[in-house]
């Protein structure tokens, strides 16, 4: 009885488990395993199953371009044959944000446009830079960090291939935020921890609009963008003020951490680094929700320190000011006493003198 009711769970447990497997992983799984080539090819038993639509694709998409990537996850036929292949599509100044490939090599041809594009292959090796016309390719050595931008006002499209299924893609900036705060904070030269929390809540998604200087070029305003693809959290690398009921998903805002930036929030780190009131204001400004900002981008946080450092530089120049001018009137006091002019002797009266003749000495006595 007993034996009957363990078989028959495991049976819907297996039955459960294979349900839960997609038809893509499915066929992956069984093409992995499969000894020949051939065998493959049998597996893949419809014509259409070499063929992959990057116009149908799932797309990863910014607010500065996106792009459709045919790799083993979504297009089985790349078993065992270490090829990948991405199209990208950026828009006026759009930047596909630095990142690596940590196992695959990448050769990027530009269809149209220009792009300007540069990496770093590894510590001690320097920056490679290049403006890539259409026409033209790139290569990036497996897990350099590199990236591209569509320097000009109109739409560029890219192919990338890769020399793996498999080859990945690591977004700089999310994982490298996405590390403890504290060892991120120790690691940017004590910034603190809170600062780190209000930066990590400000970075865009891959596929983001690019350098100031285009933009203004193109006429663009940034406004808000999506940061959808931040770190999940969890126990060991929680932003402050986060409770475990927040750890599988990134935290929500950057106002958050504002409001918990009292040194006791922090529950997951075993010290703060600095002491992160003197400059939380500044990057709490900068830090600040999308949602707050005013219709021309510029915070109302940003705007209120603006003011008061203006009001602080005004208050000292009054001062400075004040110091100049009695300054003035002290050595002008000082000028005319030494240059002190005897008064006219005119109107006054004089002192009797008495004249002395030749004859004889004046003797007051006679």
């Amino acid at each position: 009885m007993i034996s009957t009711s363990l078989l028959s769970l495991a049976l819907a447990t297996g039955a459960l488990a294979q349900a839960s497997i997609s038809p893509i992983m499915a066929k992956v799984a069984a093409l992995r395993d499969a000894p020949t080539q051939v065998d493959r090819i049998n597996i893949l038993n419809q014509d259409s199953d070499f063929v992959f639509n990057f116009l149908a694709g799932k797309a990863t998409t910014g607010a500065g371009g996106s792009a459709v990537g045919a790799t083993v996850e979504n297009f089985p036929a790349l078993v065992n044959n270490g090829l990948a292949m991405t199209i990208g599509y950026l828009g006026p100044c759009g930047m596909n944000t630095p990142h690596t490939h940590p196992r695959a090599t990448e050769m990027l041809y530009v269809v149209n446009g220009s792009i300007s594009s540069g990496m770093i292959a590894e510590n001690g090796a320097r920056f490679v830079f290049n403006k890539v016309d259409a026409g033209s390719a790139m290569i990036f050595p497996k897990g350099s960090i590199h990236f591209q931008q569509n320097e000009g006002c109109e739409p560029i499209t890219f192919v990338a291939a890769l020399n793996n299924e498999d080859p990945g893609v690591e977004s700089i900036a999310q994982r490298y935020f996405g590390l403890p705060p504290d060892v991120v904070a120790a690691s940017l030269g004590d910034l603190g921890v809170q600062e780190v929390a209000g930066i990590e809540a400000m970075i865009p998604d891959s596929f983001a609009l690019g350098t100031q200087e285009c933009l203004d070029r193109c006429g663009i305003h940034r406004g808000q963008q999506p940061t959808t693809q931040r770190q999940p959290r969890n126990a060991n690398n929680a932003l402050p003020g986060q409770s475990s009921g927040d750890w599988t998903k990134p935290s929500s805002t950057a106002a958050h951490w504002q409001s918990t930036s009292a040194p006791g929030s922090y529950a997951t780190s075993t010290h703060y680094s600095r002491n992160t009131q003197q400059t939380g204001a500044i990057f709490g400004a900068i830090a600040e929700d999308a949602s707050t900002v005013a219709a021309k981008g510029v915070s109302n946080s940003v705007v209120i320190a603006l003011a008061v450092v203006v009001c602080v530089m005004g208050v000292g120049y009054l001062a400075l000011a004040g110091f100049y001018f009695v300054s003035r009137r002290r050595r002008a006091a000082e000028k005319a006493n030494r240059w002190y002019v005897r008064p006219e002797m005119a109107g006054r009266s004089l002192v009797p003198t008495v004249e002395v003749h030749d004859e004889g000495k004046y003797d007051p006595a006679q």
